[in-house]
C-alpha cells in the first residue's frame, strides 16, 4: 500500500458517528443557507480566539480577498507578501485589485524576512500580509512596529496556522484581521471547502458580512457595495464546529508525529544533510505540514517511490517564477533564499491519526534511501 502525505480516512473512521450527527443535524433543521450552524460556528472560532468577531465564507482563497477588501484594498495599492506560499495567497491580492509585492524569506525557517519588508515599502503600500507557513508564526513585533510607522495594516494569512502561538498569542490575534482556511487537509479541515476571517474591529467584521453576502446589509436586494457571493456552508459549518472541539488534541497528535520524525531522523542531520523544521523560539509549532530539507531532494523523492512512498513539496515553485505572475516583474534570482529553497524542500507524511507503522516505514526507508546517497 503507497504511503502518502495526507490521509483523512484514519480521522473519518474515529469521528464518523459525529460527522455524519453533524450532517443529520444540519439537514433536519430547515435551514440550509446562513443559519444556526454558521452563527454558532463564528461565535466559537471568535471565542476560541478571544475576538469579537468571525465571518465564515466559503474558502480561504475569498478569506483573503474579501479581508483585503474590508482593510479597504483596491486598484491601485500594493500588498507585501512572500512567494513561498500557496498561489491563493497572491490570487486574493490581484483579485482584490492591489499588486503584490515580494520580499525574501529567512533560511532557517522559511518565514518572512521582516528585516526586509520596511525598504519594500512604497507610497501606494497599503497591508503587510505575513503567510504564518507550514504551521508557525512570522516574528510579528516588527511588522506592528512596521506597520505602525507607516499607517499601515496587517493582515495574516493563517491558513496553516490554526492553533499555533507566538509568544503566548494565538495565529490571528496579532494583527487587525486574519484569514482561515479549512480545506480538508489543514490543522481544523471541513468536508469539502470553507473559510473565516477573525477581528477585533466592528466595522471590519460589518464590511465582511456585507461583502460576502452579494454587498447586501441585512435587507435582501439592496446591495450598499458589490460584493461576492462567498457564504461559508452550513453542513461545514456544523462538522467544523465538531472538529473545533478537538483542535487542541489535533495539535497534540501533530506535535507526536513531528517528535518521532525528530527521534528517528536526528542521527543523519546536519549542513549539507537532512534538515528538519525547526521551531523558533517563542513559537508553539502545530506542524500543518513537516517541511524537510536536502540538497539532493530529488533523488530522495525518486529513490522513496519504490519503497511505496509518495511526497509532496510545498511548494516546488515559487509564485514569482510561475508564468501566470510573469507580468508582476520577479525575474529569476530576485528572491534568491525562496528560489533555493524550493529546490530542497519535501513534505514528510503528517496528519495526527497517522498511523506509528507508517510513520516508522516512512522513516527506515529515508534512512536507507540517505545511506544510498
Amino acid at each position: 500500500m503507497t504511503t502518502y502525505v495526507w490521509d483523512y480516512l484514519p480521522e473519518y473512521e474515529k469521528e464518523k458517528a459525529d460527522i455524519l450527527a453533524a450532517v443529520e443535524k444540519v439537514f433536519s433543521s430547515g435551514r440550509l443557507v446562513l443559519g444556526d450552524s454558521v452563527q454558532g460556528f463564528e461565535q466559537e472560532f471568535a471565542g476560541y480566539h478571544g475576538v469579537g468577531h468571525c465571518t465564515g465564507v466559503d474558502n480561504g482563497t475569498n478569506a483573503l480577498k474579501l479581508a483585503l477588501e474590508a482593510l479597504g484594498v483596491g486598484p491601485g495599492d500594493e500588498v507585501i507578501t512572500v512567494s513561498n506560499t500557496a498561489a491563493p495567497t497572491v490570487v486574493a491580492i490581484m483579485g482584490a485589485g492591489a499588486t503584490p509585492v515580494f520580499v525574501d524569506v529567512r533560511e532557517e525557517d522559511f518565514l518572512m524576512d521582516t528585516d526586509q519588508v520596511e525598504a519594500a515599502i512604497t507610497p501606494r503600500t497599503k497591508v503587510l500580509l505575513p503567510v504564518h507557513l507550514y504551521g508557525q508564526c512570522v516574528d510579528m513585533a516588527p511588522l506592528r512596529r512596521i506597520a505602525e510607522k507607516h499607517g499601515l495594516k496587517i493582515l495574516e494569512d493563517c491558513a496553516q496556522a490554526h492553533g499555533a502561538r507566538h509568544h503566548g498569542s494565538l495565529a490571528g490575534t496579532m494583527s487587525d484581521a486574519a484569514a482561515f482556511s479549512f480545506y480538508p487537509t489543514k490543522v481544523l479541515g471541513a468536508y469539502g471547502d470553507g473559510g473565516a476571517v477573525i477581528t477585533a474591529d466592528d466595522e471590519t467584521d460589518r464590511a465582511l458580512r456585507q461583502l460576502r453576502y452579494y454587498g447586501m446589509d441585512k435587507v435582501y436586494y439592496v446591495v450598499r457595495t458589490p460584493g461576492h457571493n462567498a457564504r461559508l456552508d452550513e453542513v461545514q459549518a456544523e462538522i467544523l464546529r465538531t472538529k473545533l472541539a478537538r483542535l487542541d488534541s489535533y495539535i497534540e497528535g501533530r506535535n507526536a508525529v513531528a517528535r518521532r520524525y525528530e527521534e528517528g531522523l536526528a542521527d543523519l542531520t546536519g549542513p549539507g544533510r537532512l534538515q528538519l523544521p525547526a521551531t523558533n523560539d517563542g513559537n508553539t509549532h502545530v506542524y500543518y505540514v513537516y517541511v524537510a530539507r536536502h540538497p539532493r531532494r530529488d533523488e530522495i523523492i525518486e529513490a522513496l517511490k519504490a519503497h511505496d512512498i509518495s511526497l509532496n513539496i510545498s511548494y516546488p515553485w515559487p509564485v514569482h517564477t510561475m508564468s501566470g505572475f510573469e507580468h508582476l516583474g520577479w525575474p529569476k534570482g530576485s528572491l534568491p533564499v525562496t528560489e533555493r529553497l524550493a529546490g530542497e524542500i519535501f513534505s514528510l507524511p503528517m496528519y495526527p491519526s497517522l498511523p506509528e507503522a507508517v510513520q516508522e516505514k516512512t522513516i527506515a526507508a529515508l534512512r536507507d534511501v540517505l545511506a544510498a546517497l
